[in-house]
């Protein structure tokens, strides 16, 4: 039996920009140990596995070496294959059960957006050994649910970083988020994320990420509607309203490949 799969660039306006991550959308669910093997073959930040439910779809994804517990670009690319391919109809909001619960995603023109938790960042104790990892002195450190926040007063020493990835990859968090104000007209701000310690040195473009941006930065500059950009060697734009408790994300989707798995 074949599996259907797609590469689809997140995030991004052209093909080879954004994030890629490749889609699987399946029949049913299978082990794991699939899904894990199938991430490490790919080889991208992450991989996601669709399943059919009466109300929606079960949505996992996988990076080459762990299930992560929420992932944007993924989910994304997931919203923008299901419509692609037939699979629902472009006019319905496509929802999907997670393991970070009921996220959703909608069509709004060329945009989809992505309705999600917001996980608000609080101020925290400053890990030993992160300045040392980045080779920065940060101005402060936050900590959300998932990642370390690090903000920088400038933009050109985030757009510089080089980190020390052994040392990043051992501190207690999935990744560590870098945040400065934005140097570039028509984004309010700008960041990067690192997650050695779940396999990818350096994510292109982070949608969960920004989950803890929104409201960092809305509370920041007393705004609601906010640009982001990630300013990866890829690079991608990420639009962020704050609703409260939930983050809407809204971004573009290139599909780049349609193959089949034979294993």
């Amino acid at each position: 039996m074949t599996v259907e799969l797609w590469q689809v660039d997140a995030f991004a306006d052209r093909p080879f920009g954004g994030n890629p991550a490749a889609v699987c959308p399946l029949d049913g669910p299978r082990d794991p140990s699939w899904y894990q093997a199938v991430a490490a073959e790919m080889n991208l930040s992450e991989t996601a596995f669709l399943e059919p439910m009466d109300d929606g779809f079960g949505l996992r994804w996988f990076t080459p070496t762990v299930e992560v517990d929420l992932c944007g670009h993924a989910t994304l690319a997931s919203a923008h294959v299901l419509w692609e391919s037939g699979r629902l109809d472009p006019g319905r909001t496509a929802h999907f059960h997670t393991r970070s619960g009921v996220l959703t995603a909608e069509r709004d023109g060329e945009l989809i957006v992505l309705d999600f938790p917001a996980t608000r960042p609080v101020a925290a104790e400053e890990p030993a050994g992160l300045r040392e990892a980045l080779g920065v002195t940060p101005t402060e450190v936050r900590r959300s649910r998932f990642d370390l926040l690090v903000v920088l007063d400038d933009a050109a020493r985030l757009r510089a970083l080089a980190p020390d990835f052994v040392a990043l990859g051992g501190l207690p968090a999935r990744g560590v988020i870098v945040t400065a104000p934005s140097d570039t007209g028509g984004v309010d701000f700008l960041s990067r994320f690192f997650a050695p310690g779940s396999g990818v040195p350096e994510d292109p473009v982070t949608g969960s990420a920004h989950c803890a941006l929104a409201p960092y930065w809305g509370e920041r500059l007393g705004r609601t509607r906010l640009v982001g950009y990630q300013a990866s060697r890829r690079g991608g734009t990420v639009r962020v309203e704050l609703r409260g408790d939930r983050v809407r994300l809204a971004g573009r989707a290139v599909t780049v490949l349609r193959a089949e798995l034979l294993v």
